[in-house]
């Protein structure tokens, strides 16, 4: 357990970059806090340090991502037809299934040592899907939760309708967190035929712009968003 807590977050946007470079990006982040934690076990308490928080938003170009525990029979094109979409996948190391990044959609990394704000993976999850939620509020969408499964849903209580706007997944390690969340805002759906989105072949996938009937403004949920992780997490905001 840290003994210096630093609820001191660095805010910093990406904007429009490919996956892979952001995945570095954030692993070596990632790998940086892991390191500080290991060095501070064998420091006394005076001599170690605090350990940073980072909440990263970006955008990528197309790309598949397949989790650890997924399925690849959920992507439902061939590997070496995926130039022709002008699309790239990957397999990642975070958890979940496959899903689909694309221009038009927010995509948060939050690399927290959540050491400096509680240790509980499922609040960590809920909180996360919790600021999408009343991001949505501020639209007039009215979201929530489906039992058993990740992310965020419209018509959550009908499972004829129900419809995922925001999908999770995540890795932790020694309760750092990588990867997060991806937001579909004016999000291409044509690009979610190619897969089985998170291998759940019941329900649909759905964008704000779709929900509204009209592109919407993506730095303004942007915004939104960043305030409600903020004041969930009760962060202290820096920005790079």
């Amino acid at each position: 357990m840290n003994n210096i807590l630093n609820k001191e977050t660095t805010f910093i946007d990406l904007g429009l970059i490919d996956y892979k470079e952001a995945w570095d990006y954030q692993t070596d982040l990632f790998n940086k806090t892991l390191a500080i934690k290991s060095a501070n076990r064998n420091l006394p308490s005076n001599e170690q340090r605090a350990t940073s928080n980072y909440l990263i938003f970006c955008e990528h170009p197309h790309v598949y991502t397949l989790g650890k525990s997924g399925d690849e029979k959920n992507l439902l094109v061939n590997k070496d037809d995926l130039h022709n979409i002008d699309a790239t996948y990957y397999q990642i190391n975070r958890g979940g299934d496959i899903t689909y990044h694309g221009p038009g959609q927010i995509v948060v990394y939050p690399v927290l040592d959540l050491e400096n704000f509680f240790t509980d993976i499922h609040q960590y999850m809920r909180l996360l899907e919790e600021a999408v939620i009343l991001t949505l509020k501020k639209f007039n969408i009215e979201a929530g939760r489906i039992k058993g499964l990740t992310g965020v849903w419209l018509d959550q209580e009908n499972k004829h309708r129900a419809r995922k706007i925001c999908a999770l997944g995540v890795k932790l390690s020694r309760w750092v967190s990588l990867h997060g969340l991806a937001l579909n805002v004016n999000t291409n759906a044509d690009y979610f035929k190619n897969i089985v989105p998170c291998g759940i072949e019941d329900k649909a996938v759905t964008s704000l712009e779709k929900e509204m009937g009209a592109p919407q403004d993506i730095d303004k949920v942007k915004f939104i968003l960043k305030e409600k992780l903020v004041s969930l997490f009760e962060m202290e905001l820096v920005k790079q």
